[in-house]
């Protein structure tokens, strides 16, 4: 890199944030772009918070973070048209089922079969195959629990598909949500 060009993308850190991410199409840490420009975390936030306010206005691209890793993608008010320019059929339906299981890993992030059995009050094996399959959930380690069950998480896919650019824009859940028939707060 050439002293004038070092010193463009200081000037204008959100650009070359945003042109790291188009360049390299997937999720990058934070910290990695701090590292590679020379510039604080904290600098590197701010400038990101500024992205994200410019591409929310009217633009086809959002940022979309997953923990401390961020990635561009498109706006999801423009699936359909991507869809249809890219000749590819609609996004598959999910099954109630599969939906319900999906919402206890998003809201409970991470989760154990066990559990997600226990609130669903049926067997989930066949859907959490079914959600990782389609990339929705991953394994995201063990429990220090008796058998150390696997620890289901959602991952960026999730988010893209279903047009988030974080957890935090989950909908609040009401205390009467948690409860079971009988009135006992779920697990």
């Amino acid at each position: 890199m050439t002293e004038n060009s070092t010193t463009n993308s200081h000037n204008n850190l959100e650009a070359t944030i945003e042109a790291i991410l188009f360049a390299t199409g997937t999720s990058i840490d934070i910290g990695q772009i701090s590292t590679a420009l020379s510039v604080s975390a904290l600098e590197i936030e701010e400038a990101i918070s500024m992205l994200e306010h410019d591409l929310k206005t009217g633009r086809g691209i959002r940022i979309q973070r997953f923990g401390n890793k961020i990635q561009l993608t498109t706006a999801p008010e423009f699936a359909y048209e991507i869809e249809q320019f890219l000749g590819l059929e609609l996004t598959s339906r999910l099954s109630r089922a599969a939906l319900e299981t999906l919402s206890i890993v998003a809201y409970r992030n991470p989760i154990t079969r066990p559990s997600i059995d226990a609130i669903r009050g049926v067997n989930s094996d066949g859907v959490l195959k079914s959600l990782l399959s389609k990339g929705l959930i991953e394994e995201i380690g063990r429990s220090e629990g008796p058998g150390r069950p696997i620890l289901y998480g959602i991952t960026s896919f999730f988010l893209q598909h279903f047009g988030l650019g974080s957890l935090d824009e989950l909908p609040e859940l009401a205390l009467e949500e948690l409860t079971t028939n009988n009135g006992l707060l779920k697990d």
